[in-house]
């Protein structure tokens, strides 16, 4: 009898831990913690965690909690594959938060094939087509939109009479030449006077002979499209060979940390982004600042909060229409119209006609070395600017 006894206390036992797990929902998230872009990477991936955790304190997905696979691929495209493979293929996962746009749309057409939603933080909008990747979501409008938007807010605030001269500097790589076509249709579109390109790496420690051949130009405008590391050297260097242009950075270019690593050089800089700066007076605010203890956080872990916040409400409608699976996230997720973030985002509507999440950019400023806002564009949903 004793025997049985025990038996049945590790077979229940055994039940109750089945049981605990099967009320996981397990997210897989492939983020760059070491690689080129970890300063920008490391943050936004905080950020996706602290939303999960809020939301598993808050009730969950209808009381399941959220569990996040985390994989550091240091922005390796074959190991962000990889990763993938396993998570997909051994753990059966059919959500992912995944982070750039090499490897997202790398991806694009395998996903689609394995009914797997990737939630990335490329915004690249290659990528807003359901046509033709149906599964890809994001939360922020697409770098495309961004640097219409900058381009936009400078020729609606150019005085003089002759066109502006802009020149585009980013690195050779999927991420920083994702939106140049778009911003160059456009600008010539608006009326600018396109000077051409340079190319700075997400690694470069020097870019002299770029901001030497720029000041040869004479831009009166300059796009970068790199990340914080990378537009701190292009600042600095361009304030030491006496560069006199006005900078306007994509959304991974200006943070934070950009006044500490370029100083002064960064006075002035406009940055094109899609959220709320930490501590801003928005409702969605509240939950962060209890989530973080108040300690302010970049720019890049609200948007990471909010892609998973996205992902939750997702979840929420996709479980209770009893399809917790790829197919079935994917459906909920195109019923969200002018869905609410407290502020931190403008309200993201998705269809299965259109995954552009909302085309509206807060130009922000850097003003006596702080974050402000200088403007907010919203862009219309041109038909043409789908998928470009």
């Amino acid at each position: 009898m004793k025997k049985f006894a025990i038996g049945l206390s590790i077979t229940c036992s055994l039940l109750l831990a089945t049981a605990a797990f099967a009320t996981d929902i397990v997210i897989g998230q492939i983020a760059d913690l070491t690689g080129a872009t970890a300063d920008v990477g490391k943050p936004y991936a905080e950020g996706v965690q602290g939303a999960a955790d809020y939301i598993n304190a808050s009730g969950g997905i209808n009381g399941k909690n959220i569990k996040l696979s985390r994989f550091d691929y240091a922005y390796k495209i074959p190991e962000a594959l990889n990763i993938y493979k396993k998570f997909t293929t051994s753990d059966g996962i059919w959500a992912i938060q995944g982070w750039g746009t090499g490897d997202t749309e790398a991806l694009k057409e395998q996903i689609v094939k394995d009914n797997v939603v990737y939630m990335s933080a490329s915004y690249s909008a290659h990528l807003t087509d359901p046509a033709k990747s149906g599964y890809n979501f994001f939360i922020a409008p697409d770098y495309s939109t961004m640097v219409r938007a900058g381009l936009k807010y400078i020729k609606d605030n150019w005085k003089e009479s002759r066109k502006p001269k802009v020149a585009f500097i980013y690195p050779d790589h999927p991420y920083g030449k994702a939106p140049i076509p778009a911003a160059k249709k456009f600008a010539e579109e608006i009326g600018f006077e396109i000077l051409g390109d340079e190319n700075v790496g997400l690694k470069d420690i020097d870019a002299t002979t770029q901001i030497l051949s720029l000041k040869a130009k004479g831009p009166d405008f300059c796009w970068i499209g790199g990340t914080t590391g990378s537009t701190a050297v292009i600042l600095k260097d361009a304030k030491k060979q006496g560069l006199s242009t006005t900078f306007f950075t994509n959304i991974w270019g200006t943070d934070e940390n950009t006044v500490k690593l370029a100083g002064d050089a960064a006075e002035g800089v406009l940055a094109m982004h899609g959220a709320a700066v930490y501590g801003d007076n928005v409702p969605g605010m509240k939950a962060i600042l209890e989530a973080t203890k108040n300690t302010p956080q970049s720019i890049h872990y609200i948007r990471g909060w909010v892609s998973m916040m996205v992902m939750g409400e997702g979840l929420k409608r996709a479980d209770k229409a009893g399809a917790l699976n790829g197919p079935g996230l994917k459906a909920a997720l195109e019923t969200l119209k002018d869905f609410d973030t407290g502020g931190l985002t403008a309200p993201i509507t998705y269809t299965d006609k259109d995954h552009r999440p909302n085309m509206t950019t807060h130009i922000i400023q850097v003003k006596d070395g702080k974050l402000t806002k200088a403007a907010t564009v919203t862009l219309e949903k041109r038909a043409d600017w789908l998928g470009f």
